[in-house]
């Protein structure tokens, strides 16, 4: 894309300086990008954060030095940056408006090592374009937009840095969206056409001093051409498709906030489609048969659905029984991808796939872990896997029990790092951010720890008179834990009885039981599914799902589609189905994946990929078009449907917060409400303006009807939900009892 031209920046900046600890402070300055949005990692788990502050001395003013002639590091972030000064050298902390930048000498050369936060620049639409579709988009600086201006300093800081570097190496992420971001400094605001690359995988200092040593030559041209291109469709797509559907809205005259987008789209038919399933659901009886010897249930292997079949059952009296018993092993698990350590965490810790990244991105910033972003199940010999186990030793005791010399691999594989693994490095640690680092640490030790073993006996009975009928149960008790010691997993041990030859069979059991429904997802399972099916990234699908519960789309944890998230797919099936087929979406993830296996096995110039780029762009194009085409003849008619599943949802959400005859006027009913200006909740009379009557409520809390009453003075009951706590139920009538028994 052409390079833009941008606000000036003026050099007189006030700089400081300041010797630096080797080890850095966790929560400084620290942001976790979403694609296209800087984001600060204290909004992600501020309590977290705050645990670990420090307080950092003032620095003394300095008078302002000209630099020339240094090489210049730019990293993604501020703590990435403080990590590599500490591992080149001995480096003295400086600021230029507030911003960090790290000088530091190695082999004689000069070194100077700078940080965005994130992405620096966003796409944007041509002044003027008005309406959809919109087809004209350009990078422009992040600082633009109110919610981002804290990245202009870091935006002038580096382009100061850069006008007097003789030579650039860009060091953010190795990733398609580390490289976008290190591209777009580059060639926006450096105005160079390349630079050297450091790759690592950890913030360890052995890995990047390595990483400076034998940086690659250039940009890895295939992530970057193939980050920018996924940029450019989802923008293309989100921007576009999401003003359709609120100018349907507009033409029918009422207004909400709805988005849709080349993965919300598919990701919410998947959820939709489930709850179909489960609504057209009949349940089916069946029976299952069991045949009882000496007190043990002997189970028939197959379900019975035809009730006359039962009779082939009855008058069995005798069996035939064999018992087979085996030492079995099992193996341990592999090594984290990032989608596995979301599933885990959810399972274990019940912590949300989203909540699980930003964790442990935090934990790779400090050094404990590696890059979380792989698809990767495999762990390197150059990583040194007995070193990181020696260390973990100190503070993990069952270290000692990982005796094999190579871990336990998965199938997947990812070019750009390995699987996750904890660098050996230690720091205290509390709350969800412990129980993450210690799950990939247990991970770890598991993957190199030997086979568990089980000792399992197999029983099979065959009926003397009907040999066609066969009971079958199988049990097993662990014989040697191994890994199954560090890791939480459990296997269910079970006794059966050694039996053999002809036995009596006490009793033939039948047992009515029902089918039932499909379960609904998990916002594990639902990113497992996404990751599946091919649609998104492993960087974005969880921040997919959050998107779709923020719309009011999805809800609960058993996630449910909600009336205007069913509405909303019916709507797109019945007039423009493209917009949620998932086969499309997979399709163009294919075309993008692609530009990386071109350069990659042919390391095609970066003019060819541009051509490969635009292509892709230029079919979205035309399919947004079409889409166009076929909406806007239909627009009143979506506008309608639409606006039925927003009545719809307002109408289950007035309903839900709905409490109780208004004690005051006997005439409305107390609501739970929500006031935008303050940003909290509290109850008010329906008969507003003539009942005034409200309520306080706790703030920076959810709230919820309980379902239950106060036993004190019969008021409704109210569910203060808060991140990460166990919602507090209360009684939300200030007058009553219980607050003076307290």
């Amino acid at each position: 894309m052409a390079v833009q031209e941008f606000v000036p920046i003026h050099d007189a900046k006030l700089v400081v300086e300041k010797p630096v600890k080797p080890k850095p402070s966790v929560e400084e300055l620290t942001k976790v990008e979403k694609p296209g949005k800087p984001v600060p990692a204290t909004s992600l788990d501020e309590k977290e954060e705050k645990k670990r502050k420090k307080k950092r001395d003032k620095a003394e003013p300095s008078k302002i030095e000209k630099l020339e002639g240094y090489i210049l590091i730019i990293t993604e972030k501020p703590q990435a940056a403080q990590k590599i000064a500490s591992a080149l050298g001995k480096p003295t902390r400086k600021l230029a408006d507030g911003v960090s930048f790290y000088e530091v000498e190695r082999d004689g050369e000069k070194i100077v090592v700078c940080s965005a936060v994130g992405h620096l620049f966003n796409i944007t639409y041509k002044a003027g374009e008005r309406g959809w579709p919109i087809y004209e988009v350009h990078w422009t600086p992040a600082y633009t937009k109110s919610s981002s201006k804290f990245t202009k300093k870091y935006y002038n800081t580096i382009k100061r840095l850069s006008q007097h570097a003789k030579d650039i190496i860009i060091a953010t992420d190795y990733d398609i969206e580390g490289e976008v971001i290190g591209w777009n400094i580059l060639r926006l605001l450096c105005k160079r056409d390349n630079a050297k690359r450091m790759k690592y995988s950890t913030l360890t200092k052995k890995e990047l001093e390595e990483a400076y040593k034998n940086p690659m030559e250039h940009l890895d041209w295939g992530q970057a051409y193939a980050g920018e291109t996924r940029h450019i469709l989802d923008w293309l797509y989100g921007v576009n498709l999401s003003r359709a559907l609120m100018d349907a809205l507009k033409k029918i005259g009422t207004f909400k906030i709805l988005s849709i987008g080349r993965v919300q789209g598919p990701a919410l038919k998947i959820i939709v489609d489930r709850e179909r399933e489960i609504e057209a659901f009949k349940p089916e009886p069946y029976w299952q048969v069991f045949a009882v010897v000496k007190g043990h249930e002997f189970k028939h292997p197959e379900n019975i659905f035809d009730k006359n079949e039962l009779a082939k059952f009855e008058g069995i009296k005798k069996a035939l029984a064999e018992t087979r018993e085996s030492l079995e092993n099992v193996p341990p698990p592999h090594p984290f991808d990032l989608t596995t350590l979301q599933r885990e965490a959810y399972r274990v810790h019940k912590i949300s796939p989203s909540q699980t990244l930003a964790i442990a991105q935090r934990l790779y910033l400090a050094g404990l872990i590696s890059y979380p972003r792989t698809s990767s199940q495999k762990l390197p010999p150059s990583i040194e896997v007995r070193k990181i186990l020696a260390a973990l030793a100190k503070h993990y005791p069952e270290a000692k029990i990982a005796t094999r010399q190579k871990p336990v691999e998965g199938k997947k594989s990812d070019p750009a790092h390995p699987a996750i693994y904890p660098t050996g490095e230690y720091a205290e640690l509390s709350g969800n951010d412990k129980k993450i680092y210690e799950l990939i640490v247990k991970r770890f030790i598991a993957t190199l720890s030997p086979d568990a073993k089980l000792a399992t006996r197999r029983v099979k009975l065959v009926a003397v008179d009907k040999p066609e009928i066969v009971f079958k149960d199988t049990g097993n008790k662990v014989i040697e834990k191994a890994w199954l010691s560090v890791y939480p997993t459990t296997i269910e041990e079970k006794e059966v009885p050694k039996l053999d030859g002809e036995v009596d069979v006490e009793e033939i059991k039948f047992v009515e039981k029902e089918t039932q429904p499909p379960k609904r997802y998990t916002p594990a399972s639902l990113v497992s599914t996404l990751e599946k099916k091919n649609l998104g990234t492993k960087a974005t699908r969880s921040m997919i799902v959050d998107t779709l519960f923020d719309r009011g789309y999805l809800e609960g944890k058993s996630i449910k589609a909600t009336k205007l998230g069913k509405r909303l797919i019916e709507t797109l099936e019945n007039y423009s189905p493209i917009i949620i087929d998932e086969n499309l979406t997979r399709q163009l993830e294919e075309q993008m994946e692609k530009l990386q296996e071109l350069y990659r096995k042919n390391s095609l110039d970066p003019r060819a990929l541009e051509k490969e780029e635009q292509k892709i762009i230029e079919r979205a194009k035309q399919i947004i078009s079409d889409i166009a085409k076929e909406f806007k003849s239909k627009e009143i008619d979506i506008g309608k449907e639409l606006l039925k599943g927003i009545e719809e949802m307002r109408n289950e959400e007035r309903e839900n917060n709905t409490l109780m005859e208004c004690p005051t006027c006997k005439k409305g009913m107390l609501r739970i409400t929500y006031s935008p200006k303050n940003k909290r909740y509290f109850v008010a009379c329906s008969n507003y303006p003539d009942c005034t009557q409200t309520y306080s409520l706790p703030p920076n809390r959810l709230i919820k009807k309980a379902q239950t009453e106060c036993e004190f003075c019969k008021f409704s009951k109210l569910l203060a939900i808060t991140k990460g706590k166990r919602p507090w139920e209360f009684c939300f009538n200030p007058e009553c009892p219980s607050r003076k028994r307290s």
